[in-house]
This record gives structure tokens, C-alpha cells and sequence, in this order.
């Protein structure tokens, strides 16, 4: 079978290759998965990964995806920006709220969906100091990670509760929904960014 067909036999699959489950875990929580981080949460639940791991590596993949692009915005910003122009006005937004409001910036830019691509490399380009910002993206990849993978594991309590011996395609019809509905949420707080 190429693709698993049911939620069973694609926790299976990652059971079986639980290092390169990690690995990818590591790799999309440095460019800022929200999904996967939530679904991974829910895998860890259904024993498919170790709930402790999976929150070490999350923490570990979004510090790091943070700072590279903190280096590439702090090193090559302006140029990139000439070569780039459509993103300036929204670089120059969150350089400007930077400034002012760097703590809860980077304590909370990894939740609104397609903001945190950009904030990294905008932090770069602020005054903000290396050390300020590696201290508070630690911190907030920490918080991050353990919020994220901590309510898909949560979600995986709930629906194993409330399904308690349904049929598998209506846990994945529920994870798919949980799924949507945080996106749909992290599409509103961009919104709210956009706006200030």
C-alpha cells in the first residue's frame, strides 16, 4: 500500500518509522507547521510517537527556523526586500511592531497563520538585539510547541473518549474538522495583525 486509506493504518506507518517522523516533525516545525504539530499531538496520543520527543524536537525545529531567517533578515534584508517588493509593506509592518511590542511578538507570532515566515526575517531587520531574541524565541518556541502538540494530544484524549469504539473514518472526519477549525482560527488572529 503507497498511501494509508484509514487513520489506523497511517499511525501504523508511523509507528514503523518513528525516526523519520521526527525528523519531518523537526523540519516543518523550522518553517512553522501549526497541522502538523497539532496532528502529530493527536499521533503521540495514539502511541505513534512519544509525547516528550515530539515536543523536544517541535521546540528544537521552530527555535532554529526562527533563527536562520532572524540571520537572513539581520545579513541580507534590505537587499533581499529590493529583489522581493511585494514584502516589504508587510516586513515594515512587523519591523515596526518590533520596535515597539517586541515581547509579545515573538512570544505569540507563531500562531497566526502566514505570519511567522515573515517575522523571523523581520526581527532580523529590527534594532533587536541577538541576545534579546535568542532568549525570548527560545522561550517562545518552548511555549509554542508544548501548546501545539499538547492540544493535539488533547484532541486525541477527547475523540478516543467521545468515539469510544467508532469506526475509524469518522475519527478521521473529526481530525480533519479539528484541523480545519484551527487553521480557520489562525487565518482570523492574521487578520488581526494585518489590520495594526
Amino acid at each position: 500500500m503507497l498511501f494509508p486509506a484509514d487513520l489506523t493504518s497511517f499511525l501504523d506507518l508511523i509507528r514503523q518509522h518513528g525516526d523519520a517522523a521526527y525528523s519531518f516533525v523537526f523540519a516543518y516545525a523550522s518553517s512553522h507547521s501549526l497541522l502538523l504539530a497539532l496532528f502529530s499531538g493527536y499521533a503521540a496520543h495514539a502511541g505513534a510517537l512519544n509525547l516528550g520527543t515530539l515536543i523536544a524536537v517541535s521546540w528544537f525545529g521552530s527555535f532554529t527556523g526562527d533563527v536562520i531567517r532572524f540571520w537572513i533578515g539581520r545579513r541580507y534584508g534590505p537587499r533581499l526586500l529590493d529583489r522581493f517588493p511585494r514584502f516589504e509593506k508587510p516586513v515594515r509592518t512587523v519591523v515596526r511592531l518590533t520596535d515597539r511590542h517586541y515581547l509579545w511578538m515573538i512570544l505569540f507570532h507563531r500562531f497566526p497563520h502566514g505570519v511567522r515566515g515573515l517575522a523571523g526575517f523581520a526581527y532580523g531587520m529590527s534594532r533587536l538585539p541577538w541576545s534579546t531574541f535568542l532568549a525570548l524565541n527560545f522561550v517562545a518556541a518552548g511555549f509554542w510547541s508544548g501548546a501545539v502538540v499538547s492540544a493535539g494530544y488533547a484532541f486525541g484524549h477527547f475523540s478516543e473518549t467521545a468515539l469510544n469504539n467508532a469506526s475509524s473514518g469518522l475519527g478521521i472526519v473529526m481530525l480533519v474538522a479539528f484541523l480545519g477549525l484551527s487553521w480557520l482560527l489562525s487565518r482570523k488572529l492574521e487578520r488581526i495583525i494585518e489590520r495594526y
